[in-house]
């Protein structure tokens, strides 16, 4: 996915490098052993498009990101990294961003320790920002709780009801990017009007960073993605393009339907793969996916016009490129 927007305006205003030497300095320790545990995914790189959605939220109203602003999007990345490595335990994976996961190189229990590391610092982050700023960030980690769980619930179920995956999808994804959002604004100390339209902004721009996620996992490749496609079918977690695939009904719905319910051997989930990708199920996704990019936009129109409110309103479109 292409959030060049965000990533040009970052980039021109010299924020990226500032991410990157703040979220490497947040994750040294004492134990040189931790600290390589830690940093794993972080020096795999990565799009940082959380913390790069704080500043240039924080830049709305047209003045520099402070590094209030810094600290906060690298709290809300501290806080994705160490979701990551306890998702990847959870889901057994074995690569991410091209490189082997925590815990396929170290095992589980040093995947698990380390993010609890990573979220515990993401904490501390949030601490030094304020009171504010904490319990948000603290709601925020009870929101993917929340998400995830949501998820497992209705692992295998092939008549899981869509409003769960939207739930489900609010929680782990899109709170994460609505707290990055608002974070900007709080630590910039916009008007509160402005603050709660960041807020609405991230949660849709989360909404379609993973719908279309979900979609790549249908229809792009491993090289591409740098992580396997098809593991949520695998894993039993059926996503908004296998949702429409089964309720359009007929024959693919039927042939996909005998297909779920259970774990997939390779062969079961290429079949899969090419019956969501045949038919108009990604197709369907697609379009909310681009409603929730429309939504997003609207939120911006509160916003002063700068240079970051034209990159926030590019950005949630432009998602929608590489799909």
């Amino acid at each position: 996915m292409s959030p060049s927007p965000l990533l040009d305006f970052a980039g021109a205003a010299g924020d990226a490098g500032r991410i990157d030497s703040a979220l490497r300095a947040a994750v040294r320790t004492s134990d040189p052993y931790l600290g390589e545990l830690a940093a794993h995914l972080i020096v795999a790189g990565g799009k940082r498009l959380r913390p790069v959605l704080t500043l240039v939220a924080a830049q709305v109203a047209g003045g520099p990101a402070s590094d209030a602003a810094v600290q906060g999007g690298i709290a809300c990345e501290l806080v994705q990294t160490g979701s990551l490595y306890h998702d990847d335990v959870i889901d057994e994976s074995y690569s991410r961003r091209g490189v082997e996961t925590v815990n396929a190189k170290w095992g589980n229990l040093q995947a698990i320790l380390a993010g609890d590391f990573l979220l515990s610092r993401a904490s501390e982050i949030a601490a030094a920002l304020g009171a504010e700023v904490a319990g948000l960030l603290a709601h925020t980690i009870g929101r993917l709780c929340e998400g995830e769980i949501e998820q497992l619930r209705h692992t295998y179920n092939s008549a899981r009801p869509e409003p769960s995956y939207l739930s489900s999808i609010g929680g782990k994804t899109a709170a994460l990017f609505s707290t990055a959002s608002r974070i900007g604004g709080i630590v910039a100390e916009l008007p509160r009007a402005q603050v709660d339209a960041l807020t609405e902004f991230g949660h849709a721009y989360g909404m379609v960073f993973q719908i279309l996620d979900d979609i790549l996992d249908i229809t792009s490749t491993e090289e591409l993605q740098g992580k396997p496609v098809g593991h949520d079918l695998v894993e039993g977690v059926y996503t908004l393009p296998v949702l429409r695939t089964l309720q359009a009904g007929g024959v693919a719905a039927a042939e996909l339907l005998a297909l779920l319910g259970k774990p997939l051997e390779p062969a079961e989930r290429d079949k899969a793969l090419e019956i969501v990708r045949a038919n108009r199920g990604v197709e369907s996704a697609l379009t909310t996916a681009t409603e929730w990019a429309d939504r997003a936009v609207t939120h911006v129109a509160v916003l002063p016009e700068s240079p970051a409110a034209a990159a926030l309103r590019a950005a949630p479109h432009a998602l929608l490129h590489d799909v």
